[in-house]
């Protein structure tokens, strides 16, 4: 069985409920074709480096597949015709991470350089 990951990026109008269906939608696609999600990450609403279709952010989700390639052929055309996804990426990898991606490893290093910074200042006083 081939490796992928997908990557979709969800209008910011959306709730958390929403995208979290969006991600069990496309799951059940998945799953329907002969494939298997191992992972499902989201990494919440997020700046966009520039406006797409009049969003400014966008709710980030990543699906871990396993599957033959049939199953991202027809992801892709579902997630085309949504109009609730603006954007997405599908890449073929060798192994997936063990443990959280990069995104939330960086989420998790930032709120402890923020804490860390506001106990400085406290001591300062």
């Amino acid at each position: 069985m081939a490796l992928y990951e997908h990557v979709f990026l969800a209008r910011q109008d959306l709730s958390q409920s929403q995208v979290d269906a969006l991600a069990a939608s496309a799951t059940d696609i998945i799953e329907k074709n002969d494939g298997k999600v191992t992972k499902t990450e989201t990494w919440g609403l997020k700046s966009l480096a520039y406006k797409i279709d009049r969003n400014r952010k966008a709710h980030f989700v990543m699906l871990n597949i396993e599957g033959p390639g049939s199953v991202v052929e027809e992801l892709e055309r579902q997630t085309r015709i949504n109009e609730d996804v603006i954007r997405y990426m599908t890449i073929r990898v060798e192994e997936h991470e063990d443990g959280p991606s990069v995104m939330m490893r960086k989420n998790d290093r930032d709120k402890k350089r923020s804490r860390s910074d506001r106990g400085d200042r406290e001591e300062r006083n």
